[in-house]
């Protein structure tokens, strides 16, 4: 086989390997344990664009915004909208950081918006609280524990309202 045809045929294999490991949303056998999901009836880009409103709305910050999607498309590669949004603040990192060095690896939190086969796209995230849950059994002291468990409820309710201000499109 000369070497043209072996780089054709790793790129075919290599591009039905990525179709079969991309699938849409729709019909994703989304984990239970922690994990909030919300079907939107709104485009990929609008719920995108609302969530970053919402979450500077509830005094968060977008970190980070990644996603294969983009750098596909460049590759001649049609996926699905997939982007990952890290979501976080100074007040609660400075404050995690005091009471657990090992809970900030965690940080920031992420939205994940996925695009479904209907064109709409689907939020979800798992539960502050049950991202830091690890940390606050080994803290130090069960006052420690007490505010980091404070902490990640309090994460908890700002994400739960930035979800649902998303999802509203306000």
């Amino acid at each position: 086989m000369s070497t043209n045809h072996r780089l054709i045929a790793g790129l075919f294999f290599g591009l039905v390997c990525l179709l079969v490991a991309a699938p849409s949303a729709a019909g994703v056998d989304w984990p239970k344990d922690g994990w909030r999901v919300i079907e939107t009836s709104q485009s990929y880009s609008e719920l995108l664009a609302n969530l970053k409103k919402a979450v500077s709305a509830n005094d968060l910050n977008v970190v980070f915004d990644v996603g294969p999607t983009e750098a596909a498309a460049k590759r001649g590669i049609h996926i699905p909208g997939n982007r990952v949004v890290g979501v976080f603040n100074n007040k609660f990192a400075v404050d995690i950081l005091r009471l657990s060095v090992p809970a900030m690896i965690e940080a920031p939190i992420r939205f994940y918006v996925t695009e479904r086969d209907d064109g709409h796209a689907t939020l979800s995230w798992v539960e502050p609280s049950h991202i830091f849950a690890p940390y606050i059994e080994d803290v130090g002291s069960s006052d420690d524990a007490k505010m980091l468990r404070q902490e990640a409820e309090e994460l908890d309710a700002r994400f739960s309202r930035i979800a649902s201000e998303a999802a509203q499109g306000k």
